[in-house]
């Protein structure tokens, strides 16, 4: 089966150029002209890549690659950029596109890039983490317990999943508000408590004495993986 790339591009002419480039190469070609059609296709359908253009109608590129990657959804995304927009560039990578082009661009060099990341990314199309009865498959954003699928919401498997890529690592509510919610330190809020009292229910045998995700007073919060 060819590959699918998902081509956000709000600029007809540009848009159809690239899609019979890309058709003519051998790639399966969907095309979303606004950000909104492009979060709802790639939240919901597999791609193997994401060509992603930064300015869009009704949603900006930026913002539909960070509610992906909240989502927990690892398709990788090259951003096409206009020339110039060099903080857009540096903030794209910050929330996890995976490289940029600036337009005008060649199109021999936007394929390359392609390959490299199709070839860099199929590894990790099924990566997983393993703890014990615990199997967190990154690839489809789910988290199963002794074979059985834990129904998580976005949100909730986010922050799991943020814990388990730092076993047994201390990690602070700021740290916590900081990257998984993307809230500044002055933020008060009890929402970091609240979600790691859900996760307490789903994932402990007994939430009033955690075993899992382990609150240390004053300090923060520490998953101990089970063996």
């Amino acid at each position: 089966m060819n590959q699918r790339i998902l081509l956000v591009e709000d600029e007809p002419a540009i848009a159809l150029a690239l899609e019979d480039r890309l058709t003519r190469t051998g790639y399966d070609v969907e095309v979303a002209s606004d950000g909104l059609t492009a979060f709802s296709r790639a939240s919901t359908a597999h791609f193997h890549l994401i060509l992603l253009d930064l300015l869009l109608p009704g949603k900006s590129g930026i913002d539909v690659c960070r509610d992906l990657r909240q989502l927990g959804i690892l398709t990788p995304i090259l951003m096409l950029t206009a020339f110039g927009e060099t903080t857009d560039k540096i903030i794209g990578l910050k929330i996890g596109a995976d490289d940029y082009m600036t337009k005008p661009f060649d199109q021999a060099e936007l394929l390359a890039r392609i390959e490299a990341l199709l070839r860099r990314s199929a590894p990790s199309l099924s990566a997983f983490l393993q703890f014990g009865p615990l199997r967190l498959d990154l690839r489809a954003a789910k988290l199963y317990r002794d074979g059985q699928l834990v129904a998580l919401t976005a949100r909730e498997f986010q922050l799991f999943r943020y814990f388990a890529e730092r076993p047994g690592q201390l990690v602070t509510r700021d740290e916590l508000q900081r990257e998984v919610w993307g809230y500044g330190p002055d933020i008060s809020t009890r929402t970091v408590d609240v979600h790691i009292s859900w996760l307490r229910q789903k994932l402990e045998s007994n939430p009033k004495t955690p075993q899992l995700l382990v609150t240390r007073i004053g300090l923060g919060y520490q998953f101990d993986p089970p063996v």
